[in-house]
């Protein structure tokens, strides 16, 4: 059996990673989250699934967990996250390196195999190319959620220079999912559409970003586990189709049928880069299949919403 510890458990990505690994009836998962954002509404019920509440930036919080278990893997995705948050709570987010160096500490000297990281796109900061590449494209942190991020990629590296323990780098892109809050803007955008509500966009809606679904996300990092690829490496991962904010939330009035109006906020002060596209090519080829499209992962969204009976449609 592979004991698997998954850090920030209770939250979007990691939620469905858990379930994910879970349907591996030889995986143990360990979940760990404080909370603080996260629910455990969105952690699986499932025998090989066991939660605990901790802070990871606590060392003495999460200690007696890698005493109590023999850890073969180590997902490490909890983090303050969501740009409005991050901005409000730079200090809550640069106590997050406390946590990465908690985690590294205790699998080096545990015996974990491999450790692998929740980085960011935000890592590439205002784009200098698209698409962003691992290798080629210069990284231009200077929000702290982004230095952060950067300053982990770096500890991860380190580690395994000095220490040989092994670690895979996920730069996640925007991902969405049925278990992601209104904080991200699929969510709200689709949210509000579904209600007639009005939509608000940042600035003139002419900033980039790709959407990825999160099945896509999982379906590839668990490859890659399951698969021993990308073993000291960095990994892109999101779709390549760079759209508008304002085209994301015309095309959710055109897929939901909505009466919704978009109505155009003063810009954030920072933070909202302009651009964001993957170069995903190592993706792909790891996932060998079609990412999922804006319409398909909306339509998901909508059937799990009706499902659940979370949200109310019309007004």
């Amino acid at each position: 059996m592979a004991y698997i510890l998954v850090t920030g458990g209770a939250g979007n990505v990691a939620s469905a990673l858990v379930d994910k690994l879970a349907e591996d009836s030889s995986n143990y998962i360990v979940v760990v989250d404080n909370l603080s954002t996260g629910s455990l509404n969105k952690i699986p019920k499932k025998d090989n699934i066991k939660f605990i509440k901790a802070n990871c930036n606590v060392y003495n919080d999460i200690v007696p967990i890698f005493g109590r278990y023999n850890f073969n893997y180590v997902f490490h995705y909890a983090a303050v996250v969501g740009v409005k948050r991050t901005l409000a709570n730079p200090i809550s987010v640069l106590d997050d390196i406390e946590g990465i160096k908690n985690i590294l500490s205790l699998s080096k000297n545990s015996g974990v195999e491999r450790v692998f990281f929740s980085s960011s796109s935000e890592v590439y900061g205002e784009p200098i190319e698209i698409p962003q590449n691992e290798k080629t494209t210069p990284l231009n942190s200077r929000l702290p959620y982004a230095i952060v991020k950067n300053v982990g990629e770096a500890f991860f590296k380190s580690y395994q220079q000095e220490y040989g323990l092994n670690y895979t780098i996920f730069r996640f892109f925007n991902t969405y999912g049925p278990n992601q809050s209104e904080d991200f803007v699929v969510a709200r955008f689709l949210k509000a559409a579904l209600k007639n509500e009005t939509i608000y966009i940042y600035g003139d809606g002419m900033q980039t970003r790709s959407f990825c679904y999160v099945e896509d996300n999982i379906e590839t990092c668990v490859k890659i586990l399951n698969q021993g690829l990308c073993l000291n490496d960095v990994i892109n991962i999101g779709s390549h189709k760079e759209q508008t904010i304002l085209s994301l939330a015309q095309e959710i009035i055109q897929y939901t049928q909505s009466s919704s109006e978009i109505v155009f906020l003063p810009a954030l002060p920072e933070g909202d880069m302009v651009r964001r596209c993957p170069d995903n090519s190592k993706m792909l080829s790891i996932l060998n299949k079609d990412l999922i499209t804006l319409e398909e992962g909306v339509a998901k969204l909508i059937a799990f919403y009706k499902k659940s009976n979370e949200y109310a449609f019309r007004k």
